[in-house]
Protein backbone atom coordinates (compact mmCIF):
# COMPACT_ATOMS: atom_id res chain seq x y z
CA UNK A 1 0.00 0.00 0.00
CA UNK A 2 1.85 3.05 -1.07
CA UNK A 3 1.44 5.99 1.50
CA UNK A 4 -0.17 9.00 -0.77
CA UNK A 5 -2.32 9.49 -3.52
CA UNK A 6 -2.52 11.98 -6.34
CA UNK A 7 -4.73 13.26 -9.04
CA UNK A 8 -3.07 14.94 -12.21
CA UNK A 9 -5.70 17.61 -14.15
CA UNK A 10 -4.26 18.18 -17.64
CA UNK A 11 -3.08 14.69 -18.11
CA UNK A 12 -3.52 14.35 -22.22
CA UNK A 13 -0.13 16.46 -23.07
CA UNK A 14 3.74 15.80 -23.14
CA UNK A 15 3.81 17.02 -19.56
CA UNK A 16 1.02 14.57 -18.09
CA UNK A 17 2.65 11.99 -20.20
CA UNK A 18 6.11 12.43 -18.19
CA UNK A 19 4.81 13.01 -14.68
CA UNK A 20 1.89 9.73 -15.29
CA UNK A 21 5.07 7.52 -16.36
CA UNK A 22 7.54 9.10 -13.16
CA UNK A 23 4.15 8.40 -10.66
CA UNK A 24 3.24 4.90 -11.96
CA UNK A 25 7.30 3.54 -10.68
CA UNK A 26 6.92 6.03 -7.45
CA UNK A 27 7.38 3.41 -4.71
CA UNK A 28 5.07 6.02 -2.15
CA UNK A 29 2.54 7.74 -4.18
CA UNK A 30 0.00 6.52 -6.21
CA UNK A 31 -1.83 7.97 -9.26
CA UNK A 32 -5.35 7.03 -8.89
CA UNK A 33 -6.63 9.75 -11.60
CA UNK A 34 -6.32 11.68 -14.44
CA UNK A 35 -8.56 14.43 -15.75
CA UNK A 36 -8.66 15.79 -19.21
CA UNK A 37 -10.99 17.79 -21.43
CA UNK A 38 -10.10 15.32 -24.28
CA UNK A 39 -9.86 11.81 -25.21
CA UNK A 40 -12.41 10.93 -22.10
CA UNK A 41 -12.77 7.59 -21.37
CA UNK A 42 -9.52 6.10 -23.07
CA UNK A 43 -7.02 4.82 -21.57
CA UNK A 44 -3.98 6.76 -21.07
CA UNK A 45 -1.64 3.74 -22.64
CA UNK A 46 -4.23 4.49 -25.93
CA UNK A 47 -2.94 8.33 -25.75
CA UNK A 48 0.22 8.13 -24.10
CA UNK A 49 1.39 5.25 -26.42
CA UNK A 50 4.83 4.25 -24.20
CA UNK A 51 2.71 4.03 -21.17
CA UNK A 52 0.40 0.58 -22.78
CA UNK A 53 -0.34 -1.96 -20.37
CA UNK A 54 1.46 0.24 -17.41
CA UNK A 55 -1.57 1.54 -15.81
CA UNK A 56 -6.13 0.86 -16.45
CA UNK A 57 -5.85 4.83 -15.40
CA UNK A 58 -8.80 6.22 -17.87
CA UNK A 59 -8.69 9.99 -18.76
CA UNK A 60 -11.74 11.62 -17.01
CA UNK A 61 -13.83 14.88 -17.66
CA UNK A 62 -14.06 16.22 -13.60
CA UNK A 63 -14.83 19.37 -11.68
CA UNK A 64 -11.79 20.97 -10.03
CA UNK A 65 -13.36 19.50 -6.57
CA UNK A 66 -14.25 16.09 -8.33
CA UNK A 67 -10.11 16.14 -9.40
CA UNK A 68 -9.18 17.11 -5.97
CA UNK A 69 -11.19 14.48 -3.67
CA UNK A 70 -9.52 12.28 -1.36
CA UNK A 71 -5.78 13.12 -2.62
CA UNK A 72 -2.94 14.15 -0.83
CA UNK A 73 -1.45 16.04 -4.15
CA UNK A 74 -2.93 17.67 -7.21
CA UNK A 75 -0.32 18.69 -10.56
CA UNK A 76 -2.12 20.95 -12.32
CA UNK A 77 -0.91 20.82 -16.00
CA UNK A 78 -3.48 23.38 -17.78
CA UNK A 79 -2.95 26.57 -20.16
CA UNK A 80 -2.75 29.59 -18.89
CA UNK A 81 -5.56 31.54 -16.84
CA UNK A 82 -7.26 27.95 -16.28
CA UNK A 83 -5.24 27.23 -13.27
CA UNK A 84 -6.05 30.74 -11.76
CA UNK A 85 -9.79 30.38 -12.10
CA UNK A 86 -10.06 26.92 -10.96
CA UNK A 87 -7.74 27.94 -7.75
CA UNK A 88 -10.08 28.68 -5.25
CA UNK A 89 -12.14 25.33 -5.32
CA UNK A 90 -9.08 23.60 -5.43
CA UNK A 91 -7.77 25.07 -2.29
CA UNK A 92 -10.55 24.46 -0.41
CA UNK A 93 -9.71 20.28 -0.68
CA UNK A 94 -6.75 20.45 1.40
CA UNK A 95 -4.63 18.87 -1.10
CA UNK A 96 -1.19 20.18 -2.07
CA UNK A 97 -1.17 21.81 -4.88
CA UNK A 98 1.65 21.85 -7.75
CA UNK A 99 0.64 24.04 -10.37
CA UNK A 100 3.07 23.67 -13.89
CA UNK A 101 1.39 26.83 -15.57
CA UNK A 102 2.26 30.21 -15.59
CA UNK A 103 -0.39 31.48 -13.08
CA UNK A 104 1.31 31.26 -9.49
CA UNK A 105 4.81 32.17 -10.25
CA UNK A 106 5.18 35.81 -10.79
CA UNK A 107 4.54 37.99 -7.64
CA UNK A 108 3.53 41.09 -9.65
CA UNK A 109 -0.50 41.20 -11.36
CA UNK A 110 1.32 43.60 -13.19
CA UNK A 111 3.70 41.77 -14.74
CA UNK A 112 1.51 38.54 -15.46
CA UNK A 113 -1.05 41.17 -17.30
CA UNK A 114 1.76 42.07 -19.48
CA UNK A 115 3.46 38.98 -20.46
CA UNK A 116 0.69 36.78 -20.19
CA UNK A 117 -1.53 39.62 -21.73
CA UNK A 118 -4.34 38.49 -18.98
CA UNK A 119 -5.79 39.86 -15.89
CA UNK A 120 -5.12 37.68 -12.99
CA UNK A 121 -8.37 35.72 -11.86
CA UNK A 122 -7.06 35.70 -8.38
CA UNK A 123 -4.22 38.08 -7.37
CA UNK A 124 -4.53 37.61 -3.69
CA UNK A 125 -3.29 34.36 -4.12
CA UNK A 126 0.15 35.07 -5.88
CA UNK A 127 2.35 35.60 -2.28
CA UNK A 128 1.01 31.91 -1.05
CA UNK A 129 2.88 29.80 -3.48
CA UNK A 130 6.17 28.94 -3.37
CA UNK A 131 8.56 28.65 -6.32
CA UNK A 132 9.49 25.61 -7.32
CA UNK A 133 13.18 25.52 -7.74
CA UNK A 134 14.34 23.24 -5.47
CA UNK A 135 17.76 24.43 -5.79
CA UNK A 136 17.38 28.00 -4.30
CA UNK A 137 13.47 27.31 -1.95
CA UNK A 138 14.21 23.58 -0.90
CA UNK A 139 13.55 24.52 2.73
CA UNK A 140 10.36 26.90 1.38
CA UNK A 141 8.85 23.69 -0.77
CA UNK A 142 9.35 21.47 2.12
CA UNK A 143 6.82 23.51 3.89
CA UNK A 144 4.51 24.56 1.63
CA UNK A 145 1.02 23.40 0.58
CA UNK A 146 1.16 25.67 -2.73
CA UNK A 147 4.01 25.27 -5.40
CA UNK A 148 4.71 27.20 -8.96
CA UNK A 149 6.44 24.75 -10.49
CA UNK A 150 9.61 27.14 -12.87
CA UNK A 151 9.15 27.16 -16.33
CA UNK A 152 11.47 25.51 -18.65
CA UNK A 153 13.28 28.81 -19.98
CA UNK A 154 13.26 29.97 -16.61
CA UNK A 155 14.93 26.48 -14.58
CA UNK A 156 17.90 26.69 -17.42
CA UNK A 157 18.65 30.42 -17.27
CA UNK A 158 18.49 30.26 -13.48
CA UNK A 159 20.35 27.56 -12.57
CA UNK A 160 23.14 29.09 -14.85
CA UNK A 161 23.19 32.37 -13.26
CA UNK A 162 21.99 31.32 -9.33
CA UNK A 163 25.84 31.28 -8.14
CA UNK A 164 26.68 34.67 -9.46
CA UNK A 165 23.77 35.83 -8.08
CA UNK A 166 24.59 34.92 -4.66
CA UNK A 167 27.97 35.57 -4.37
CA UNK A 168 26.78 39.34 -5.24
CA UNK A 169 28.27 39.35 -8.94
CA UNK A 170 25.39 39.63 -11.14
CA UNK A 171 24.12 43.14 -12.01
CA UNK A 172 21.99 44.97 -14.60
CA UNK A 173 21.78 43.41 -18.05
CA UNK A 174 21.55 39.84 -18.87
CA UNK A 175 21.84 38.40 -22.55
CA UNK A 176 20.54 35.28 -23.26
CA UNK A 177 19.79 33.00 -26.04
CA UNK A 178 17.70 30.00 -25.66
CA UNK A 179 17.79 26.79 -28.14
CA UNK A 180 14.25 24.85 -27.63
CA UNK A 181 12.58 21.72 -28.78
CA UNK A 182 9.27 21.04 -30.31
CA UNK A 183 7.77 19.67 -27.23
CA UNK A 184 7.75 22.83 -25.65
CA UNK A 185 4.99 24.20 -27.80
CA UNK A 186 2.41 21.13 -26.39
CA UNK A 187 0.99 18.44 -28.06
CA UNK A 188 -1.89 20.27 -30.49
CA UNK A 189 0.26 20.61 -33.67
CA UNK A 190 1.18 24.47 -34.74
CA UNK A 191 3.16 25.82 -37.35
CA UNK A 192 5.95 26.27 -35.09
CA UNK A 193 5.85 22.49 -34.50
CA UNK A 194 4.68 20.61 -37.63
CA UNK A 195 7.33 18.26 -38.45
CA UNK A 196 8.27 18.91 -41.53
CA UNK A 197 8.68 22.78 -41.06
CA UNK A 198 10.73 22.53 -37.85
CA UNK A 199 13.08 19.53 -38.55
CA UNK A 200 14.83 21.90 -41.14
CA UNK A 201 14.77 24.83 -39.55
CA UNK A 202 15.47 27.10 -36.51
CA UNK A 203 13.59 30.47 -36.19
CA UNK A 204 13.19 33.25 -33.00
CA UNK A 205 9.70 33.84 -31.56
CA UNK A 206 8.92 36.12 -29.11
CA UNK A 207 12.59 37.85 -29.10
CA UNK A 208 12.78 39.96 -26.30
CA UNK A 209 8.80 39.45 -24.97
CA UNK A 210 9.07 36.02 -24.12
CA UNK A 211 6.39 35.56 -20.64
CA UNK A 212 9.70 34.01 -18.50
CA UNK A 213 11.58 37.09 -18.36
CA UNK A 214 9.60 38.70 -15.25
CA UNK A 215 9.64 35.03 -13.68
CA UNK A 216 13.50 35.21 -14.57
CA UNK A 217 14.16 38.69 -12.92
CA UNK A 218 12.11 38.04 -9.82
CA UNK A 219 14.00 34.59 -9.26
CA UNK A 220 17.48 36.26 -9.67
CA UNK A 221 16.87 39.21 -7.10
CA UNK A 222 15.70 36.61 -4.71
CA UNK A 223 18.60 35.30 -5.19
CA UNK A 224 20.69 38.06 -4.80
CA UNK A 225 21.32 39.72 -7.96
CA UNK A 226 21.28 43.32 -7.97
CA UNK A 227 18.36 45.52 -10.59
CA UNK A 228 18.75 42.28 -13.22
CA UNK A 229 17.98 42.71 -16.55
CA UNK A 230 17.67 40.36 -19.22
CA UNK A 231 17.52 40.50 -22.70
CA UNK A 232 15.82 36.78 -24.05
CA UNK A 233 15.63 35.36 -27.52
CA UNK A 234 14.27 32.26 -27.92
CA UNK A 235 14.82 30.00 -30.89
CA UNK A 236 12.90 27.15 -31.97
CA UNK A 237 15.34 24.24 -33.27
CA UNK A 238 14.60 21.01 -34.97
CA UNK A 239 14.60 18.79 -31.63
CA UNK A 240 11.78 17.34 -30.40
CA UNK A 241 12.42 18.19 -26.37
CA UNK A 242 15.57 19.56 -25.06
CA UNK A 243 17.28 23.47 -24.15
CA UNK A 244 20.30 24.50 -24.24
CA UNK A 245 20.65 28.40 -23.00
CA UNK A 246 23.99 30.60 -23.66
CA UNK A 247 24.08 33.66 -20.70
CA UNK A 248 26.07 36.41 -21.60
CA UNK A 249 26.86 38.79 -18.21
CA UNK A 250 29.65 41.30 -17.19
CA UNK A 251 31.71 40.66 -13.50
CA UNK A 252 34.38 43.30 -12.26
CA UNK A 253 37.93 42.24 -13.65
CA UNK A 254 38.92 41.09 -10.21
CA UNK A 255 37.19 38.35 -10.14
CA UNK A 256 39.31 35.24 -12.04
CA UNK A 257 37.99 32.52 -14.31
CA UNK A 258 39.30 30.10 -11.11
CA UNK A 259 37.21 31.84 -8.47
CA UNK A 260 34.44 31.64 -11.30
CA UNK A 261 34.41 28.40 -11.42
CA UNK A 262 34.70 27.44 -8.20
CA UNK A 263 31.30 29.55 -7.24
CA UNK A 264 30.08 26.84 -9.59
CA UNK A 265 31.40 23.87 -8.37
CA UNK A 266 30.93 24.83 -4.66
CA UNK A 267 27.51 26.18 -5.65
CA UNK A 268 26.08 22.52 -7.26
CA UNK A 269 28.58 20.56 -5.50
CA UNK A 270 25.57 18.66 -3.25
CA UNK A 271 23.12 19.19 -5.72
CA UNK A 272 21.72 15.89 -6.91
CA UNK A 273 20.51 16.84 -10.30
CA UNK A 274 22.63 19.52 -11.59
CA UNK A 275 26.26 18.70 -12.75
CA UNK A 276 28.84 21.04 -13.71
CA UNK A 277 31.09 18.95 -16.62
CA UNK A 278 34.62 19.02 -15.67
CA UNK A 279 35.94 18.46 -19.26
CA UNK A 280 33.79 19.61 -21.94
CA UNK A 281 30.54 21.95 -22.38
CA UNK A 282 26.81 20.93 -21.47
CA UNK A 283 25.07 19.21 -24.06
CA UNK A 284 21.34 18.64 -24.74
CA UNK A 285 22.20 14.58 -25.69
CA UNK A 286 23.80 14.07 -22.35
CA UNK A 287 20.43 15.21 -19.92
CA UNK A 288 17.84 13.99 -22.90
CA UNK A 289 15.27 11.89 -20.72
CA UNK A 290 16.64 12.81 -17.35
CA UNK A 291 16.21 15.33 -14.33
CA UNK A 292 19.68 16.26 -14.64
CA UNK A 293 20.56 20.09 -15.90
CA UNK A 294 24.24 20.48 -16.84
CA UNK A 295 25.93 23.99 -16.29
CA UNK A 296 29.24 25.48 -16.96
CA UNK A 297 30.78 29.18 -17.38
CA UNK A 298 33.57 30.00 -18.63
CA UNK A 299 35.07 33.21 -18.01
CA UNK A 300 37.01 36.08 -20.76
CA UNK A 301 39.73 38.25 -20.67
CA UNK A 302 39.89 41.30 -18.88
CA UNK A 303 38.95 43.96 -20.50
CA UNK A 304 37.30 48.14 -19.56
CA UNK A 305 37.37 46.76 -16.40
CA UNK A 306 35.25 43.74 -16.38
CA UNK A 307 35.12 40.01 -17.64
CA UNK A 308 32.19 38.53 -20.14
CA UNK A 309 30.83 35.31 -18.36
CA UNK A 310 29.61 33.12 -20.68
CA UNK A 311 27.04 30.26 -18.99
CA UNK A 312 25.75 27.17 -20.53
CA UNK A 313 22.71 25.37 -19.62
CA UNK A 314 20.87 22.30 -20.97
CA UNK A 315 18.24 20.29 -19.88
CA UNK A 316 15.11 18.22 -21.00
CA UNK A 317 12.56 20.72 -21.22
CA UNK A 318 9.83 18.05 -20.23
CA UNK A 319 11.71 16.91 -16.95
CA UNK A 320 14.20 19.09 -15.33
CA UNK A 321 12.18 21.87 -16.93
CA UNK A 322 8.97 20.72 -16.26
CA UNK A 323 7.13 17.59 -15.30
CA UNK A 324 10.30 15.62 -13.49
CA UNK A 325 10.96 19.05 -11.57
CA UNK A 326 7.41 19.34 -10.37
CA UNK A 327 7.79 15.70 -8.67
CA UNK A 328 10.88 16.86 -7.44
CA UNK A 329 8.88 19.29 -5.88
CA UNK A 330 6.07 16.73 -4.32
CA UNK A 331 8.67 14.45 -3.11
CA UNK A 332 9.89 17.64 -0.95
CA UNK A 333 6.27 18.41 0.25
CA UNK A 334 5.76 15.01 1.50
CA UNK A 335 8.74 14.76 3.05
CA UNK A 336 10.05 12.26 0.81
CA UNK A 337 13.73 11.68 -0.83
CA UNK A 338 13.82 14.13 -3.48
CA UNK A 339 15.26 11.97 -6.01
CA UNK A 340 12.85 8.97 -5.90
CA UNK A 341 11.75 8.38 -9.74
CA UNK A 342 13.68 11.03 -10.99
CA UNK A 343 17.51 9.39 -11.20
CA UNK A 344 17.32 7.78 -14.64
CA UNK A 345 19.81 8.75 -16.72
CA UNK A 346 18.01 9.38 -19.27
CA UNK A 347 19.05 8.27 -23.04
CA UNK A 348 22.21 8.43 -25.05
CA UNK A 349 22.53 9.59 -27.69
Amino acid sequence: MKRFRAALVGASGYGGAEITRRLLRHPDVELVRVASVDHIGELVGDVHLSLEGATDLRFEKLAPREAAAGVDVVFLALPRGVSAQQMPVLLESGARIIDMSGDFRLKSAASYLRYYELAHPNPALLASFVYGLPELNRDAIRGSTRVASPGCFATAVELGLLPLARAGLLAGDIETVGITGSSGSGAVPSLGTHHPVRAVNLRTYKPLEHQHVPEIEETLARAGAMSPKLSFVPVSAPLSRGIFVTTFVRVPESVSASEVQALYNDAFAAEPFVRVPASRLPEVAAVTGSNYAEVRAETGPARDGTRVVSVFTALDNLVKGGAGQAVQSMNLMLGLDERTSLEGPGSWP
